[in-house]
């Protein structure tokens, strides 16, 4: 493999999307021939027992996952498992295919480590993502499916596009996350009340026994995200998400006018919201936390908050894909040095 930081200068040279594409190209490659990646996977996949723990009915090798939004149509499972996460989330997928917002839609703020998107749910659609986790599922690592409602979708038909979804891809995954708090899509985060979380959850969980979790914005005080959530537990959410990008652009030197930022200037929000939210809700359900994570030690911080298990995206655009091994042999190190014999002890090790 070409060590990334050689090539990342001619990476960012390119328009962010445009970048994005090749990777995209690069990671589907195993799906044709693993046998080059092989190597990769054997130095980049820690599976130490210290970091192994069970969820939803399956083992988590490493508790870094890949977040949602890099692998919209589930044609990278296998090449995002050779660069060491230990799960992986797909999505967002709605019902129908859709074009997304106009381009350009993704930015990068480099000095901050940020990316800036409003890529709008742009993806292939139900079917060509169904046919695709038919042939992988179930994987060697654990994968989720990320839901959202098309664009075209009146929110008072909306409920009927997550359902449409859990009903096609429940069994093509280990969990589904409802996606109801993206920027990028017009009136989405007004579903982030009660009355369609109850409806939503009712309904879902007579489809399937799946784990379900809702994925959450970071634009709210944590009084309302821990009302939010905790509501949402009480209606049968399996678990929470926090957070998905900020629309505080206050927070980038030189801001687009459009999308969410997510990356390096989300850390100190995101964990504010995520941590009121674990102070209500660990020990309760399930906590995943996102945004801003680049190291062992915030990976770690997240962690003995609350969380089970955390996710990267932006982090893994500025750094490359040996931060992915480097986190999980920090994690390692950090849990050993503090007596830990797994990773399931040092969970919410914060909140006892």
């Amino acid at each position: 493999m070409i060590n990334y930081q050689s090539i990342k200068p001619l990476l960012f040279k390119l328009d962010p999307e445009t970048a994005h594409h090749i990777a995209a190209c690069v990671l589907a490659l195993p799906n044709i021939c693993q046998l080059p990646f092989n190597a990769f996977l054997k130095s980049h996949f820690i599976a130490d027992d210290i970091l192994k723990q069970e969820l939803f009915g399956r083992i988590f090798y490493n508790p870094i996952g890949l977040g949602a939004g890099f692998d919209k149509n589930a044609t990278m499972i296998r090449g995002i498992q050779t660069l060491g996460f230990g799960f992986t989330e797909v999505g967002t997928i709605t019902p129908k295919p859709q074009d997304g917002n106009p381009k350009p839609r993704m930015f990068r703020h480099i000095e901050e480590e940020t990316l800036q998107n409003a890529m709008g749910f742009n993806n292939e659609g139900l079917l060509k993502a169904q046919q695709r986790l038919k042939k992988i599922y179930p994987f060697t690592t654990p994968i989720g499916v990320n839901i959202g409602k098309n664009k075209v979708t009146p929110e008072s038909e909306a409920i009927n596009d997550y359902t449409t979804l859990i009903k096609a891809l429940h069994s093509l995954g280990d969990y589904i996350v409802i996606n109801i708090s993206s920027p990028n899509t017009p009136g989405l985060r007004d579903l982030q009340n009660e009355e369609f979380i109850s409806r939503l959850f009712a309904e879902a969980k007579a489809i399937t026994n799946k784990p379900i979790l809702l994925k959450i914005a970071p634009d709210m005080t944590p009084e309302d995200a821990v009302a939010l959530t905790k509501m949402a537990v009480e209606k049968g959410a399996d678990g929470i998400i926090a957070t998905n990008t900020t629309i505080d652009y206050s927070l980038v030197a030189h801001p687009k006018d459009i999308g969410g930022l997510s990356g390096a200037v989300l850390k100190k929000k995101s964990f504010e919201i995520f941590e009121a939210i674990a102070k209500e809700l660990y020990g309760k359900t399930t906590l995943i936390s996102v945004g801003g994570i680049d190291s062992a030690a915030e990976a770690y911080k997240r962690i003995k908050a609350g969380a089970s298990l955390v996710q990267i995206y932006s982090g893994l655009v500025f750094h490359g894909p040996d931060m992915i091994h480097d986190i999980n042999l920090g994690l390692i190190e950090l849990l050993k040095a503090d007596g830990y014999t797994n990773i399931t002890e040092a969970i919410g090790a914060d909140r006892k």
